[in-house]
Formats: C-alpha cells, structure tokens, sequence
C-alpha cells in the first residue's frame, strides 16, 4: 500500500494556503530592504534641504547605510532564489532616488550653493543654473544606468563585471567625500573642480568602461584565516575612521574601472600591432 504524507490528503485549496504564506514571507524580505533604501534616499534629500553642515553629513551618512541595504536585497534575493520583474523594477526606482536625486541634490548643496556670492558677482545666478544642469545630467545618468542594467545585465560571458560604473558607487563616491571634508566648499576654484568630478561621474556611469562586480564573490565558500584578519581590519578602519578609510575605498574603484579600461585599450593596441 502506497504511503502519503499529510498534505496529500488536503484539498488543493488547503494545500496552496499552506504553501502561500512562506512564499509571501520570502519575497517580502528583499522588498524591506529596497523599501529601507529607498526611505534612506529620502531621508538624505530632507536632510540636505535642511542645509546646515551637520544636516550634509547626515545626508551623506543615508547615502551610504542606502548603499549598505541596497546591496542586501539583491544579495538575499539570489539566496533565496526569489527573483521577481516587481522587485527587479522597484529595486531601480529606489535606486534613482538614493544614488541619483539624493546625491545629485547634497553635491549642489554641498559644492555649489554655498559658494561666497562675492566670488562670482553678477555671474552668480549663472553658475548656479550651471550647477543644476550638471546636477540633472548626473540623475539623467543614474537613469540610463539602471535601466540600461536591467535590459542588458552585466557584462557579457559571465565576467563578472558591470558595463559603466554602478550608480551606488558613484553615489557612494559624492556622500564620501562630503562625509570626509564635512565643511561645505566656499572656494569657486574647488567648487568648479567639484562641478568636474560630478560631470564625470556622470559620464562613467553612462559609459561602458567596466568595474569590477561583488556580486559573485561566494562568502559560503571557505576562506584563509588571512581573509578575515583582512576583513575585520577593514570593517574596524570603516567603523573608526570612516571619512579616510571610505573616500579611499571609494576612490579606489572609481579609479580602478579607468585603470582596467586604460589596460584593456593598451592590449588591444598591442595585439592589433603585432598581428
């Protein structure tokens, strides 16, 4: 005589309520955490609206705790294996409000409006309108970005490498700065400077220089005492001395998706010489 479990003895409409309920659980678990970055995103347009120098480094602390949670949901939804098209399109809107209209938003404030009107004279309303549009070409940007992510992945043959720079880093590279430098920039010459960098930032997102992806990393897999001293040292520096230790973190990969594209360029050169 055959043996059934329990559940095969159910009605199908008993079955499927007692499945339904894990199911929801699983899927909302990454959704709480796009919800929490994208409620830390607005927190940092709030905060820079405030204006003060503690509200800009505020407003920079959200932007990296968005980062943090941004890079959870995706990670916990591959572990779970709940892939959706619902939290694939929610995780990129929240992530053009956290990694493109809040930093776009705290690099006006932090580097432009506060600029000494005395510097500029007349011009001063010009330049500040200059400001905008370069802070609007970054959040234009940040849109292309991701949805240009969401159609074509990452790079092709499973390098594990993204095409243009990831919005959390180019985010993650304004609010490191304002999170190290703190004072809001009074110099027209640091502040075009600033202008520059958020320009390019702009570029290399919309770009197809590649930077180096975290996402296949495998923490299940066993690792060398070394790479946890590694680790724990790095997570001390951040946790103690966080305005250096994650400015150069950022600037370590902007610069390193320029290297390898430089690299690459110079190998192609190479190649096509000889042959």
């Amino acid at each position: 005589m055959e043996l059934r479990s329990i559940d095969s003895y159910r009605g199908p409409e008993k079955q499927g309520r007692s499945r339904r309920p894990a199911r929801r659980g699983a899927y909302l678990l990454p959704g709480i955490l796009t919800v929490a970055n994208l409620l830390f995103g607005y927190y940092a347009i709030l905060a820079t609206l405030d204006g003060t120098r503690a509200d800009l480094d505020n407003a920079a602390i959200a932007i990296g705790c968005a980062i943090l949670f941004d890079s959870l949901d995706g990670r916990l939804a591959r572990a779970m294996g709940v892939h959706s098209d619902f939290g694939k399109e929610f995780d990129s809107l929240a992530d053009v409000v956290s990694f493109g209209i809040a930093p776009a938003f705290l690099a006006y404030a932090w580097g432009v409006r506060s600029v000494a009107v005395d510097q500029l004279g007349s011009a001063a309303h010009i330049y500040q309108q200059l400001g905008w549009w370069i802070s609007s070409i970054f959040v234009v940007c940040c849109a292309w970005r991701l949805a240009r992510f969401n159609i074509h992945g990452m790079a092709p043959g499973g390098s594990g490498y993204f095409v243009g720079m990831p919005t959390p880093a180019a985010a993650g590279m304004i609010a490191a700065v304002v999170h190290a430098i703190s004072s809001p920039i009074q110099s027209l010459r640091y502040s075009f400077l600033w202008l520059v960098l958020l320009l390019g930032l702009a570029v290399l997102m919309s770009s197809t220089v590649r930077h180096y992806s975290a996402k296949n990393i495998r923490w299940d897999r066993r690792r060398s005492s070394r790479a946890l001293v590694l680790i724990a040292l790095a997570l001390g520096l951040i946790v103690f001395y966080s305005r250096v230790s994650l400015l150069l973190l950022a600037s370590v990969y902007v610069l390193h998706g320029i290297a390898l594209e430089i690299g690459r360029l110079v190998r192609h050169r190479l190649v096509s010489h000889h042959a």
